[in-house]
């Protein structure tokens, strides 16, 4: 068990704000341990108890580590493959129990989190807490804005209405179009079977953001850490219903 600390230095040490405000905020009764309001001079054990602000989980634990990958097509987005394909556990390195956060299908690519911390992880995969995901389509021919307009109002699939929050036309040429979408459910292969339903193929499916994390610099088979910073800040982009 980890030595317990005091709440504003574990927030602190969480790399979210200065320990002076992490006091403030104790004092201003924004802070919570274990549901319960927190007072000045809390102690916490940064390993099993949870610390929030404003109801939202801070990363306090330095034991968690939550990656960025960028996962290519072909590697598939599971901790193990009975087929021995590769997946996407390969693209990082750690000594810690990892595990993907939802899955993109094996001919998508793009950004996937990968992490120890199960409060993130179920905020980031469950609907009802609204981090969306966005992805780049590039689908053949050239739909026109009524089509994609389809995408937001909803189709019919045979797992039940699919939605967009939004979708919109960001290049097109003459063999094919880019179409931006932003989601907040991830059935399997929901994006594809909804662009198939408007009778607009995809030929690249990427995912180029979760929630408020985006790193265009990565590239495919790249990975990076999280700074605690960024997890909070995708923890706060959800709601908390």
């Amino acid at each position: 068990m980890a030595d317990r600390v005091r709440v504003q230095k574990a927030i602190a040490n969480a790399g979210l704000m200065s320990r002076r405000a992490a006091e403030e905020a104790i004092t201003d009764k924004r802070v919570r341990i274990d549901g319960e309001e927190a007072v000045l001079g809390d102690r916490v054990d940064v390993d099993t108890q949870v610390v929030t602000l404003d109801d939202i989980p801070i990363p306090i634990n330095p034991d968690l580590e939550t990656y960025l990958v960028y996962k290519p097509t072909g590697v598939i987005s599971t901790a193990s493959d009975p087929q021995g394909r590769p997946t996407v556990l390969g693209l990082i390195d750690s000594d810690k129990r990892i595990y993907p956060v939802g899955r993109l299908d094996v001919d998508s690519e793009g950004l996937l989190l990968l992490t120890n911390d199960g409060e993130l992880a179920n905020r980031v995969m469950h609907p009802r807490y609204g981090i969306t995901k966005t992805y780049v389509a590039q689908v053949e021919g050239q739909p026109g804005k009524a089509a994609i307009r389809r995408l937001s109002e909803g189709v019919v699939l045979e797992d039940g209405e699919a939605k967009a929050i939004s979708a919109r036309i960001v290049e097109q040429s003459r063999s094919s179009t880019l179409v931006e979408v932003v989601m907040g459910e991830g059935r399997k292969r929901e994006v594809r079977r909804m662009f198939d339903q408007i009778g607009f193929p995809v030929a690249r499916l990427v995912r180029v953001a979760i929630g408020p994390i985006k790193d265009q610099s990565l590239r495919a088979g790249e990975s990076r850490l999280l700074a605690p910073s960024e997890v909070a800040s995708l923890l706060r982009s959800g709601r908390d219903d």
